[in-house]
Order: structure tokens, then sequence, then C-alpha cells
């Protein structure tokens, strides 16, 4: 029996494998001598594309400053830490600020606010047209009418005796006082009936619109002298929901509050709340009304 080879191939077969050969080096000569790579015909230096970008980069701009944390009209007697770092004070310059008011010392120009602080001239450049301070600093009544206007508008303060009581006063005695108008008297008398009468004088401060110089100067004039009763809530004990519920103080305030507990376990002096972001000088005075660390 005769056996045929493998590599016996007929003429046929024998063309055809050199057919597919001459193909292979074909196209490898067209892969490495052709050149395949298009060219760029998108003009980037284009007086559209370059207007056009310009338009992107103006708009990118204009969502980052909006971005930023807007100002708004400031009296610079009452910053707080937290303020004062928004505002870009360091922490000497909050100290400096925060040590004169504790001597009971007010600042009453842009003068004294860079006394006081030591803030550089640019970042005062930049505060100083948000500074507002009240009116009876920046248009002062003259002298010949400053005794009666004085006594006319609160700023001599009464005996407890002859004062009024703040949970009696109507809206017309409340007028008498500088810096309180008609929409700011039926607001007192409004968030009084909502809290079934004032239980401290303190408790004034939560009256939204009324700032800390016409809450003293009503206080000159006005007391609580019959207090609504407060039953007090133990911080230490109470939910957000619970704290929530003082007058004034918003659930994302409360629960702030109560998350600062849990991360301490507990709270032992109502005053270290100070140190939440958002908690005021004037908030804190109110929840120490209605809290307890018992």
């Amino acid at each position: 029996m005769e056996l045929k080879s493998h590599f016996t191939f007929s003429k046929q077969q024998r063309s055809g494998i050199l057919l597919l050969l001459l193909l292979i080096i074909s196209l490898m000569c067209v892969y490495w001598f052709v050149d395949f790579s298009e060219e760029d015909t998108f003009d980037t230096s284009s007086a559209e594309i370059v207007s056009l970008q310009k338009e992107m980069d103006s708009l990118r701009l204009v969502e980052i400053e909006n971005k930023k944390p807007k100002k708004y009209p400031f009296n610079p007697n009452f910053i707080t830490d937290y303020k004062g770092y928004v505002l870009g004070m360091s922490n000497e310059e909050i100290d400096r600020l925060l040590q004169y008011r504790k001597e009971d010392k007010w600042i009453n120009s842009t003068a004294d606010f860079k006394k006081v602080t030591g803030v550089s001239d640019s970042l005062l450049n930049e505060l100083s047209p948000f500074f507002k301070f009240p009116d009876w600093v920046t248009n002062p009544k003259p002298k010949s009418d400053f005794k009666n206007y004085k006594s006319e508008s609160g700023f001599n303060e009464k005996p407890f005796a002859q004062k009024t009581d703040l949970n009696k006063a109507t809206e017309e005695q409340l007028q008498q006082i500088s810096g309180i108008g008609e929409a700011l008297s039926k607001r007192i008398i409004s968030y009084r009936e909502k809290v079934n009468g004032f239980s401290n004088d303190n408790e004034l401060n939560a009256v939204y619109g009324l700032n800390p110089e016409v809450v003293q100067r009503t206080l000159n004039v006005f007391t609580v002298k019959i207090p609504k009763e407060i039953i007090k809530i133990n911080v230490n004990k109470a939910s957000a929901s619970d704290i929530a519920t003082i007058p004034s103080i918003t659930f994302e305030m409360a629960k702030k509050i109560w998350e600062y507990r849990r991360l301490r376990e507990k709270v032992s002096s109502i005053q270290e709340l100070e140190k939440i972001e958002g908690m005021t000088e004037r908030k804190l005075q109110l929840i120490q009304l209605y809290l307890s660390v018992d």
C-alpha cells in the first residue's frame, strides 16, 4: 500500500498557497508604509472657538462666585467665633474683639474695629461695607435734645418697681421704645401669646427682628414680673424632637445639640453648647431657660 505525503500538493493547491502568501505580504507592506492617521481638521484657534471658550470660562467664574458664602450687613459688636472664621479673621483677631466686648465696651466705627482687632487693611476694606451700626450711633440726635431722647426712648433704665410687666405690655406701650414700630410690637405680642407668656427677660431675644440694642432698651422699661412656669428638659435624656419644642429653636439646631450630647455621652454644662456650629449667644441664653443638665 503506497502512502501519500502530507506535503505533496497539486498544481492548483500550490497556486492557491502562493496567492495567499502574496496577499499577506501585500497587506503587511500596506500596514508598514501607508500612513492611516487622519489630519486634525478641528481648528481650536479660530475666532468662534476662542469666543466660545471665553464665554464658558466666564460662566464658570460666575458659578464659582455664586457658590461663595454671601455677606449681609451686620453689627461688628456681635461677631462670634464662627462668624469671625467665616469672615476670614484669625483666632487672635477674634479673641481681641471678644475680650473687648467682655469689658462692656462697644465698637462704634470702622476705625474702632481696626484698632481693637488689628485686622489687615485688605480684610478691613472687604468687611467694612457690610458694617451696620445702630441709628443712634450713625445718626445721633442733637446734644440739646439728647437728654429727652434718652428718657423717652428707653436709654435710661428704670427701677424694677417702675417697670411695666412685659407680659401685660400693650402694642402702644412697646412702641414708645426707640427701634420698635407697629410691626415689631405686633410681633412681640404674637410671640408672647404663642409661648403663653414670657418666663424671663432673656426670652425677648427670641423675637425675630429685635436686635440686641433694642432688646436692652426695651428691658430698661419693661420686665417679666409674673413669669410663666417652665418645666426644664434634661438635655442628657432628651431626644432631638424634645429639644425642638423650645421656642425659636429649629429642628436642625435641636439635632445638632442631640448629636453633640451623643458624641460626648453627657453634657456637663449648658455653656458647653456654645461650641456647636451656628449657636449664638442669644440662642444660648434662650436655651438655658428650657434645658438642664440634671
